[in-house]
């Protein structure tokens, strides 16, 4: 169920993907959130700068928030994405511990943004979640046009 905290907390990734953007990034952002609603740390895509293949959003959020906290922890935080996390990002939510996704903009609409490239994974985050032994909530998409606006002249 979505709740207003979860619009909150996707309305903060949608702008850190509008930032990631402007510093020349794909517009990709992440929001890691503890059990009581408080922003633990933010993330967004530096993939293009960075010049590593790795680096999306949810990638580099859980890379440091492993690093940060305790497993126990990591499993009642939520990560929001501002897109659907790729089927690498899904894997990184997995292997963090982290027990909730929610997103706004789904990679159906994302891929139909996009056109056909060959660079595509087309897999749903949870089908690749469904796919591990410990159970991990996802939700979305929700307010995919939001979402959707930072994308904006983007696929020229």
């Amino acid at each position: 169920m979505m709740t207003e905290a979860d619009l909150k907390h996707l309305r903060q990734a949608i702008v850190l993907a509008r930032r990631a953007r402007e510093r020349g990034n794909g517009p990709f952002g992440a929001v890691l959130v503890d059990q009581h609603g408080a922003v633990l740390m933010e993330a967004e895509n530096t993939r293009v700068t960075e010049r590593e293949c790795t680096a999306h959003a949810e990638a580099n959020l859980l890379r440091e928030a492993t690093r940060r906290l305790e497993p126990e922890a990591l499993a009642r935080c939520t990560v929001y994405a501002s897109t659907e996390p790729c089927a690498m990002c899904a894997g990184a939510i997995f292997w963090s511990g982290v027990g909730r996704v929610v997103f706004a903009l789904s990679n159906l609409r994302f891929y139909a943004l996009a056109g056909d490239t060959s660079n595509q994974l087309r897999m749903r985050c949870a089908d690749v979640l469904a796919t591990g032994r410990r159970h991990v909530e996802v939700i979305g998409p929700a307010i995919e046009e939001e979402a959707q606006s930072v994308f904006d002249g983007y696929f020229v």
